[in-house]
């Protein structure tokens, strides 16, 4: 196993005591790290004490090129090797991913700042769809039909396309490029060009390493990092054959409407603003610590967060009361640190777009039952900390309610009774994913039925599912027609190609006139 490219130790992270200079990190081209000729970087932050840890390549027009070059030189080869052949390599980078867990988890926790038990939980879920990718000499094959017309068989096979590109968001940097993208689109034969997040680069810079430790041939995984105009090229480019990608609605929206226009395959996956629904009849102790995970893990900056609750009246005082004293004991501190259970967002951009959303939220008339903008950490005050907030008593209309945040804020919409709360939810612009709190089987089919979400819990508020499923969602959730994970991340990556064989008999070489549609007709 090589140096890294990273040149540290991700179990030791920077503290604001550190005086080195930001290491200059490099992209990665045909598996050749590379110094970028822009002369360009961009910073990448310690969230938990505020400060540059690295910078990371602005990649040229020509260097972006370059990736897609190396991608399409590699793909004949790859794409002509079994795929019993190429899972071995997806199986060896799961044992590697299984072995550097604890070095991962610290780098993602220092880069990004979600806790380090959520950040062990974001490879873990990269590693459960490397496992999936390992299936694909079962879940790639295609159909077939014997006698499908006299003498002719037909089978149907699914084939790699070519490159594919994926453009990553910063909150989940291991699960979602190597994860929801890489993984089923190489396992299928094709090549990848990532654009990783420039705010969290690191976490797949050394992911893309052990995938090389693995013994991934040159060209097969390439990575930039670059502003949006660079990355515009991945989405017009005419040997780009689908992108992924995830992110913010307007932005995915340019993105599948550039890419589909283009002849691109395309899967955006955009925001979200969950809602829950708590029936009277629901178990509160139980369901609060399960709203407490979904609305504050991960600092709430998730798709599938929950940070929206439709309370039924009669039970909304104690689930708020509940939920402000648990909020309470939550430990915010540092996110490499064992026992902190919120760390901090991931810039202070993030960080004010947050507290000035709390602020709105109490202008357009919520009541803030607990704040979590005044929160700092000893010894970490320059880490870009909120606290959990819960603003209760918020109307349908209010904006805080119906945008997402994307921080540990939770409004509390009452209700009076569940065809309220249904019709609050279903109001959405966007349908991720939607919960029920109850005990009743009655309304938990109710709501099942008739939810827009794509997604749907029933006492589980984070109900993203096993990766052998898709992730669906909804509305303006997301931009495309084949989600990610499950079949549908197979039929993405991949295209059919339909074979009819026939055979001829003595008799058919001695005919002098054949029917039009040459013996495929098959209604006699």
């Amino acid at each position: 196993m090589g140096t890294s490219v990273l040149d540290h130790t991700a179990a030791e992270p920077k503290t604001s005591t550190t005086s080195d200079a930001p290491k200059k990190l490099k992209f990665c081209v045909n598996n050749e790290w590379r110094e970028t000729s822009s002369g360009r970087y961009m910073p990448v932050y310690n969230p938990s004490v505020g400060k540059i840890m690295a910078e990371t390549p602005c990649c040229t027009p020509q260097e972006v090129e370059d990736a897609v070059g190396a991608a399409k030189a590699a793909f004949p080869s790859w794409s002509a090797k079994p795929p019993g052949a190429r899972v071995q390599v997806l199986f060896r980078f799961k044992t590697i991913l299984d072995n550097h867990l604890g070095e991962l988890a610290t780098l993602l926790a220092t880069e990004m700042g979600k806790s380090l038990e959520e950040a062990r939980g974001d490879v873990l879920k990269a590693i459960e769809v490397v496992e999936l990718a390992c299936a694909v000499p079962v879940t790639m094959q295609g159909r077939s039909l014997m006698q499908v017309s006299v003498g002719h068989d037909t089978v149907s096979y699914r084939e790699p396309l070519g490159v594919f590109a994926g453009i990553a968001p910063f909150n989940f940097p291991a699960m979602i490029p190597f994860g929801w993208m890489i993984p089923l689109a190489i396992a299928t034969g094709n090549t990848f060009v990532l654009k990783a997040a420039s705010m969290v680069p690191q976490t797949g810079m050394r992911m893309l390493e052990l995938l090389h430790d693995a013994g991934l041939p040159a060209g097969v995984v390439n990575l930039v990092t670059c502003t949006r105009n660079e990355a515009e090229i991945l989405l017009r480019h005419p040997d780009v054959r689908g992108v992924s990608f995830v992110g913010s609605t307007k932005i995915g929206a340019h993105v599948y409407a550039t890419a589909a226009a283009h002849g691109k395959r395309v899967q955006c996956l955009t925001e979200a603003k969950n809602h829950g629904l708590v029936l009277k009849d629901a178990a509160i102790g139980r369901s609060a610590l399960s709203i407490m995970n979904s609305a504050f893990g991960c600092a709430g900056q998730r798709c599938m967060a929950l940070p929206a609750l439709c309370v039924e009246e009669s039970v909304a005082d104690e689930l708020v009361e509940c939920l402000v004293r648990s909020a309470r004991t939550r430990r915010i501190g540092p996110a490499w640190e064992p026992e902190t259970e919120l760390g901090p967002l991931v810039s202070q951009e993030q960080k004010k777009w947050v507290t000035d959303w709390i602020e709105k939220g109490v202008q357009e008339g919520g009541e803030l039952v607990l704040d979590g903008r005044a929160v700092t950490v000893p010894g970490y005050e320059g880490g870009y900390f909120v606290g959990p907030t819960i603003i209760d008593h918020v109307k349908p209309d209010m904006r805080v309610g119906i945008d997402e945040i994307f921080g540990p804020v939770l409004a509390i919409k009452r209700v009076h009774d569940f065809e309220e709360g249904l019709e609050i939810m279903n109001a959405s612009e966007f349908a991720n994913g939607s919960t029920i709190y109850t005990q009743s089987g009655y309304w938990a089919r109710e709501f099942s039925r008739r939810t827009h979400g794509g997604m749907v819990g029933i006492n589980v508020g984070i109900p993203v599912p096993m990766s052998v499923f898709p992730f669906s969602g909804h509305k303006s959730s997301f931009f495309g027609d084949l989600h990610i994970m499950g079949q549908d991340g197979v039929t993405f990556y991949t295209e059919t190609k339909s074979v009819t064989a026939h055979w001829f008999s003595e008799e058919e070489m001695r005919e002098s006139k054949v029917s039009t549609w040459d013996g495929t007709m098959a209604r006699t």
